[in-house]
């Protein structure tokens, strides 16, 4: 019987690959190319101040929630109150659904390198319209598959992460290894400035989305309590996932540079251009359709999977009574079909930017920035957010907990991830130098005015919440600080005494004292 318990606990070794799978995806390889050798200095920089802080931290906030609902709402509220608690877990579904366009961009320029002409190839995936046509049609399949709530997604996602993205990976090593060894020449210089230009900012800002490519590893932490001895075998696990991450990004991205000069690289072209050329130099181009093929399969089985996934977490705290009714509608099978739909909209009102903006890949970049800012709103307020529940729920349960006594080593990791993701926040904002994003007005306007309406629009909704949108079938479980307010006035004796008993008991037990309940 002991070995039956045994076996349903995750390895480490097990472990680190799953956070590599969730985490891992070559879309954004091209950005970071351009920096040459450089990039490796970003991609570990943001490991060490955003990747394992976002990890641990998460980690720990899993654990000592595992049995409530919310999420990232969860954590967040219990810190600051409802409304913090909103903007986070709205951000979070708000920033999925503008990556959907970006990710589906890379999915259109995949199949459009399918055909055996490259030069076709190359102009049909730089056409504004296909690109367009593409990612509209292939979403709002996706969204109504979501809607028909058929359970063979998931075994599709899994499939196309190996298919899609695993494999790849390693095959684009390899094959710059094979390059290098048979004697081919090298774009890129090996010799050059590891450490980047500081004094150039705008030099900068594609740098900063590498911290997009991190992010998702809070999604790991669900797996603590899967752990054999979690306190010492978790931590062993996010530093072996976040060294082969690191590898693949590094490796991978010096693949690029090497078969493609720097002036020429792409963001949106640049990784099936490579791989093309690999396929060239050893006689082997009858492979570039299947990788195409691969690549566009890993894009479009991920966007199956997650199309209705974070719409799941916003949909559970609105039926708690955030939402409107209207936003709490399922069909016959209980999928949130009005979330979804509105989704769509906003998916496609996004990817009509292509209209404005004066390329693709300046579309792709846009994107891809807001994206980076709002999810980073929700990455300051986690780091902060596990910062202040060591005060606020001093003696509480922490299965996992960074640091066995203390909360020194919580300051450093959560500061040290709360001062990253504050970095690449105000970097997100500078256009970049390397790629035309055409007029800076525009620019500056769709990420200002983009970030400004997403974190106001919690907040009125919020504000104008009814308590008839509370579905009495939903089985949210109160805050800490709510169960403190509950249970002063059943205590049958006057209200002083009933605070003062409430007070001291919270003090003893886990949470702090009603009068430091957050609103």
């Amino acid at each position: 019987m002991a070995n039956v318990g045994k076996a349903v606990k995750l390895g480490v070794f097990t472990l680190a690959i799953m956070n590599v799978t969730a985490v891992v995806s070559l879309r954004g390889l091209p950005a970071e190319a351009v920096y040459g050798l450089s990039s490796a200095f970003y991609y570990l920089f943001a490991a060490i101040v955003f990747l394992i802080p976002t990890s641990l931290v998460a980690a720990e906030l899993a654990a000592m929630f595992q049995d409530k609902q919310g999420g990232v709402f969860r954590w967040v509220g219990e810190a600051y109150g409802k409304k913090w608690g909103f903007l986070a877990i709205w951000v979070q579904w708000i920033e999925s659904t503008i990556w959907y366009p970006t990710v589906l961009t890379f999915g259109a320029v995949s199949i459009a390198f399918i055909g055996m002409n490259d030069a076709h190839d190359m102009t049909l995936a730089s056409n504004k319209m296909y690109t367009l046509a593409v990612v509209l049609i292939i979403y709002w399949l996706a969204t109504f598959i979501s809607l028909k709530g058929l359970s063979w997604v998931g075994k599709v996602a899994k499939v196309g992460g190996i298919v899609g993205t695993i494999l790849p990976a390693a095959l684009l090593i390899i094959l710059g290894i094979v390059y290098l060894s048979m004697g081919g020449h090298s774009n890129m210089d090996f010799h050059g400035d590891f450490f980047p230009d500081f004094s150039k900012f705008d030099n900068l800002v594609l740098a900063s989305s590498i911290f997009l490519f991190y992010a998702g590893m809070e999604m790991g932490g669900i797996h603590v309590k899967d752990v054999e001895n979690p306190s010492k075998n978790y931590p062993k696990a996010v530093f072996i996932g976040a060294l082969i991450t690191v590898l693949i990004f590094v490796l991978g991205t010096f693949s690029l540079g090497v078969i493609i000069p720097q002036k020429d690289i792409n963001l949106t072209q640049s990784l099936l251009v490579g791989f093309d050329n690999y396929f060239k130099f050893i006689h082997a181009s009858w492979l570039s359709p299947i990788i195409a093929i691969a690549l566009a399969f890993g894009v479009l089985a991920g966007v199956l999977t997650w199309v209705a996934g974070p719409s799941k977490g916003i949909f559970t705290v609105g039926k708690a009574g955030y939402l409107p009714p209207f936003f709490q509608k399922t069909n016959k099978i209980g999928v949130q079909k009005n979330i979804l739909l509105v989704q769509g909209c906003a998916v496609t009102l996004l990817s009509l930017l292509f209209v404005v903006m004066p390329s693709v890949q300046s579309f792709y970049q846009i994107l891809s920035q807001l994206t980076v800012i709002l999810y980073l709103i929700m990455y300051l307020l986690m780091f902060s957010g596990a910062i202040a529940l060591r005060y606020r729920m001093k003696k509480a349960n922490r299965p996992f907990r960074i640091g066995k006594h203390g909360n020194g080593l919580m300051w450093f990791i959560g500061g040290l991830g709360f001062c990253g993701s504050l970095l690449a926040f105000i970097l997100s904002f500078i256009p970049p130098s390397q790629i035309s994003v055409g007029s800076n007005t525009v620019w500056f306007a769709v990420l200002i005015i983009g970030a400004i309406v997403v974190v106001a629009a919690p907040f009125i909704i919020y504000a104008s919440k009814k308590a008839s949108w509370v579905d009495p079938n939903a089985q949210f479980e109160p805050f800490h600080w709510e169960t403190v307010k509950v249970q002063a006035p059943a205590a049958g004796t006057t209200a002083t005494a009933q605070t003062t008993n409430t007070n001291s008991t919270s003090a003893t037990k886990d949470t702090t004292s009603a009068t430091n309940t957050p609103t």
